[in-house]
C-alpha cells in the first residue's frame, strides 16, 4: 500500500530546537562575561528548604525526595522534616562563619508552617528564592492555566508577605515546568529562574510576557542527587564539586567570567556527617582568588546586561 501524498507534511517543521524558548550558542565563542571587580567566578550557593506532604499525589509524577512508603510514611516525612528542624540552621550557621550571603529556594508554605526557618534565612542576609508551594504541587502541562497561576500567585504572595522582599526568582518543585510557566512566571513578576540545567552562564530567554533569565543550577553536582540518585559518597560529591570548579576557573582566564554553582539540601548537607564536608568545599574555593560570592539575584543583575 502506497502513502498518501500528504504523508510527511509537518508543518512545524524547521531547522531549529524544538521550542523557541531561546536561541541556542557556544559558550566558547560568546563575548565575555565580566564579573563586579574583575572577578572570574561567580559562586551561587542555592540551599534548597521543602516541605513534603504526607498526602502528596503521586500524580502525574512525585517530585525527586518525595515519600515513596506506604501512608502515613512518617520515616522519610521526619527525614525531610529534619531539614526545617535542624539542617537549615547548621548550613546558617556555616555560611555566617564563611560572611558569605547566597539565596535559599523556599517553598511558600515555609512561610506559614516555619515562620522561625523563613525569619532565620532572611536576618542572615539572605536573598529568598519561590521554590513552589509544596513539593507536593509540582508544575505540568497537564494543570490549567489559572490552576498553575494560582500556585505561583500564592507562592509568591507568601513568600513576599513574610520576608519583605520582592522575590524575583523561581525554582519549581523537581525543576519541573509546563509548556505555560515560563509566561505565568514573567506575569507574576519573576524576573529568572533556575529550572534550565543547561548552561554554565545566564541566557535570556523568550516569553509572551516579557524576558526572563535562565541562571545555571548544576544537576550532576547537586548534593541530593549525587546521594540519592547516584549512591556516591561524600568525599567523591567534594571531588566532583573541586573538579567542576577547577575547570570553570581555568576556563575564565581565557573566556571571562564563569557561574559556580552549588545546590545545596537542608536535610542532605545539613545533616551533622555532611556539613564538614560542606565546609571543605567552601574553604576550597574561596582559596582561590577571584571568587565573588552572592546571592543568585545580584548575579543575575549583573549578568542582565551582558547577556
Amino acid at each position: 500500500m502506497s502513502l498518501p501524498e500528504n504523508y510527511l507534511d509537518y508543518p512545524a517543521r524547521r531547522y531549529g530546537m524544538d521550542h523557541d524558548r531561546y536561541n541556542w550558542s557556544d559558550m566558547f565563542a560568546r563575548k565575555p562575561i565580566a564579573w563586579p571587580g574583575g572577578t572570574r567566578i561567580a559562586l551561587s550557593i542555592v540551599t534548597h528548604v521543602q516541605h513534603f506532604p504526607l498526602d502528596m499525589p503521586a500524580k502525574p509524577f512525585k517530585a525527586p525526595g518525595a515519600l515513596s512508603m506506604p501512608y502515613p510514611d512518617f520515616r522519610y516525612f521526619t527525614n525531610r522534616d529534619y531539614g526545617n528542624r535542624i539542617g537549615v540552621f547548621r548550613i546558617l550557621r556555616l555560611l555566617a562563619d564563611k560572611g558569605l550571603q547566597t539565596s535559599f529556594a523556599v517553598n511558600g508554605c515555609i512561610a506559614t508552617r516555619y515562620p522561625a526557618l523563613l525569619k532565620a534565612v532572611v536576618e542572615g542576609g539572605h536573598e529568598v528564592v519561590a521554590h513552589g508551594l509544596d513539593m507536593g504541587k509540582v508544575h505540568h502541562s497537564g494543570l490549567s492555566v489559572d490552576d498553575e497561576n494560582a500556585i505561583i500567585a500564592e507562592t509568591l504572595r507568601l513568600l513576599r508577605g513574610a520576608t519583605g522582599q520582592p522575590v524575583e526568582g523561581w525554582l519549581s518543585p523537581g525543576r519541573a515546568q509546563g509548556f505555560n510557566t515560563p509566561e505565568l512566571l514573567t506575569r507574576n513578576g519573576i524576573r529568572w529562574n533556575l529550572d534550565w540545567a543547561n548552561d554554565d552562564l545566564p541566557y535570556p530567554m523568550r516569553t509572551t510576557e516579557g524576558a526572563l533569565l535562565a541562571m545555571p543550577l548544576a544537576y550532576e553536582t547537586d548534593d541530593r542527587v549525587v546521594a540519592n540518585e547516584y549512591f556516591q559518597s561524600e568525599p567523591e560529591w567534594v571531588q566532583q564539586v573541586k573538579d567542576r570548579f577547577d575547570v570553570l576557573y581555568r576556563e575564565s582566564a581565557d573566556y571571562g567570567g564563569r557561574v559556580m554553582s552549588l545546590p545545596l539540601h537542608s536535610w542532605v548537607s545539613g545533616m551533622p556527617y555532611r556539613v564538614e564536608y560542606l565546609r571543605e568545599v567552601l574553604d576550597y574555593i574561596l582559596g582561590h582568588d577571584g571568587v565573588w560570592t552572592a546571592p543568585v539575584g545580584q548575579i543575575a543583575a549583573a549578568a542582565e546586561s551582558q547577556v
